[in-house]
């Protein structure tokens, strides 16, 4: 293995201080950092003072760049030292395309590929993938990344490549133990399981790892419900990698603090808080960022760091763990009201008969601000009562009013299928 797990926190610590010397020199190298960091002592890098001195770098300095700028500022290896890109997979700004080396991919699988063995996962298991194998890392590096693991991989694609019910069809045929998809299409998949009278709780799928997109606690309980499975989730970035993943307790994710070295900031200082707190998540690649070196890299996620968790076994004893409180950008803002985009989601999908929703902001002919929600509901029950009903709560609940609207099964997941993320929350507001 190109870089095998360390033996002690320890040794993790030493890690670090060797390569955060390492990934600032090559961050040097770069164009934008150019006058930034010269005023920094690359000996004392150890010392919180020190580093906090360094930029933090944010989406929105990225999304002011063109792709040719950003190659101009940012990347520092030939050509020829270039494997491929990776496509950012947010919903929102304009996606940014990171070059990658061929080491930065090497690197890049083993982080993927830890999240088998800390969720029990080896030989004799067939993981079903359900993303697009494509610019977007996620699809083709779960699938790369389980050969070096000697995990079995179904390369199935998503769903607009591959139809959603030839996918249940190879789940009963190929009999998959690991189901890896976004939650929401994983919650599709189980939707159109009933419609056939497929009993998914009876499949040979009993874990499913959620990726790419926000897991809430109802969507998690529905698929545990659904499928019969054991749900965990991972954390990962285009800009990074895969971060971590769940241990066997789900009460937060694990991060590999040899390959990233993470901080909680505060918002407004830049500055590290102590474990516990809640603060903006840093983090700066260790072995990759051959090509674009970033330091100090935050993407929006509130979280808090803690050096240990509930969960048991090597990899929690080995690393600490961040749980997430939100990110900066899951709120919209109606009519003079804030709601959380969580908040909101563990809400609808709360409600039992409610098997998938899009809210959607729109201006009307008035020039008044609209929420409109559109849902599928599961057969046999009555659909107006539901619309109803569930226009009413989220008055009473969120203090807006709003549209429902009932689609026909299957419509959100044909929108959902051709997205990296699913657009669950959509401003079409003028």
């Amino acid at each position: 293995m190109l870089l095998p797990l360390p033996k002690s926190r320890d040794e993790i610590g030493n890690i670090q201080s060797e390569r955060k010397r390492v990934a600032f020199e090559r961050a040097k190298q770069a164009k934008w950092y150019q006058g930034k960091l010269d005023h920094i002592d690359a000996d004392r890098l150890d010392d919180p003072e020190v580093w906090q001195q360094i930029p933090i770098i944010n989406k929105d300095i990225l999304r002011r760049m063109d792709h040719a700028e950003f190659m101009d500022q940012f990347c520092i290896a030939p050509k020829s030292d270039i494997a491929e890109y990776w496509r950012s997979g947010g919903t929102t700004g304009t996606p940014v395309f990171y070059p990658r080396t061929f080491k930065d991919v090497d690197y890049g699988l083993i982080t993927w590929g830890r999240s088998f063995p800390a969720m029990g996962i080896g030989a004799g298991d067939l993981c079903h993938i359900s993303f697009p194998i494509g610019v977007h890392p996620a699809g083709q590096i779960w699938a790369r990344s389980a050969h070096l693991f000697g995990v079995g991989m179904a390369w199935v694609g998503a769903g607009n490549s591959v139809p959603s019910a030839v996918q249940l069809g190879l789940i009963q045929t190929l009999e998959p133990t690991v189901l890896i998809s976004m939650p929401s299409f994983a919650l599709h998949l189980a939707n159109l399981a009933a419609e056939q009278d497929i009993d998914l709780t009876q499949s040979s799928v009993n874990k499913i790892i959620c990726s790419a997109e926000p897991l809430s606690d109802a969507k998690r309980e529905k698929l545990a419900r659904t499928w019969g499975a054991e749900v965990f989730n991972v954390f990962g970035m285009s800009e990074a990698g895969l971060m971590g993943g769940e241990g066997t307790a789900h009460d937060g994710m694990h991060i590999w603090s040899d390959m990233f070295f993470i901080e909680v900031v505060d918002p407004e200082t830049g500055n590290m808080l102590p474990p516990g707190e809640e603060g903006h998540l840093c983090q700066t690649p260790l072995w990759t960022g051959h090509a674009t070196p970033f330091l100090r890299w935050n993407a929006g996620d509130i979280v808090r760091y803690l050096e240990h968790g509930e969960s048991d076994g090597q990899f929690a004893d080995l690393f600490p763990m961040i749980r997430h409180a939100n990110r900066t950008t899951g709120f919209f803002k109606i009519r003079g009201v804030n709601v959380n985009h969580a908040e909101f989601e563990d809400f609808v999908f709360g409600i039992e008969p409610v098997n998938d929703f899009q809210a959607v902001l729109v201006t009307d002919d008035d020039d008044l601000e609209t929420l409109t929600v559109k849902i599928e509901v599961r057969r046999g029950e009555n659909n107006d009562r539901i619309a109803d009903d569930l226009s009413a709560s989220i008055k009473t609940t969120f203090e807006i009013s709003s549209r429902v609207e009932v689609l026909e099964i299957g419509t959100l997941a044909r929108r959902f299928e051709s997205s990296i993320k699913a657009p669950r929350f959509v401003d079409e507001r003028s």
